[in-house]
């Protein structure tokens, strides 16, 4: 069977219409975001409805060009429609008798009223995000795990689970502790493209065994 061609990782609109135009709701990140704070790996998209001009701003608006945190998004994630990453500068100080933010408007970024530096947000690879989710600051989700529409996510979720709700829980690991840890030591998304794409099978079924072959074959 022929390999089938795969967009470039520079391609900005992967996708085409049936009379080939591209389509703007649909973006790969790393060619749309040009951020110093967010870091995207090849193949992850996101999509609108509305696409806007600011892919950046669109999808984590709380993270300015002088946050001290970092939003780290791996490869081959899928962003549904309505996906929020708030970050730790959205956050207030809790810790005291009042949580306003009195150095906004004085000038002082580093007075007593304002929150400390706080954790990068850090999502795997092959992660999907179901539409209208809100990934929280400092959340942290691993490897092949799957986001429940709406729902928010705080804390570590753990490699290929499902997490749904508010706040979100895990509602089932995608497989047993075994293929789970199988999976983890054979990061497919590193492999070249067309290694992936003629893997495709084995990499859908969760095959592991037919993938290593493959792997071990190049």
């Amino acid at each position: 069977m022929p390999i089938m061609t795969f967009p470039s990782p520079d391609t900005r609109h992967p996708l085409k219409g049936a009379d080939g135009t591209p389509q703007d709701g649909t973006v790969f990140l790393k060619t749309a975001i040009d951020h110093p704070r967010i870091k995207v790996g090849t193949y992850t998209y996101a999509s609108a409805f509305d696409p806007p001009a600011d892919w950046a701003a669109r999808l984590a608006h709380y993270t300015f060009d002088f946050s001290p945190e970092r939003l780290i998004i791996g490869k081959f994630c899928q962003i549904a429609v309505g996906v929020t990453f708030i970050t730790a500068s959205a956050n207030h100080r809790f810790d005291g008798g009042s949580s306003y933010p009195f150095g906004i408007f004085t000038g002082d970024h580093s007075g007593p009223s304002m929150p400390t530096a706080g954790p990068d947000t850090i999502i795997g690879s092959d992660v999907w995000i179901g539409q209208g989710a809100r990934i929280l600051p400092g959340a942290q989700i691993g490897d092949g795990v799957i986001i429940g529409a709406v729902a928010v996510v705080a804390g570590q979720v753990p490699p290929y689970s499902i997490a749904a709700g508010n706040p979100a829980r895990v509602v089932r690991r995608r497989f047993d502790d075994a293929t789970i840890a199988r999976l983890c030591e054979l990061p497919w998304w590193n492999r070249p493209i067309e290694h992936i794409v003629a893997s495709e099978a084995a990499i859908s079924r969760g095959d592991i065994a037919a993938f290593d072959a493959a792997a071990k074959e190049v």
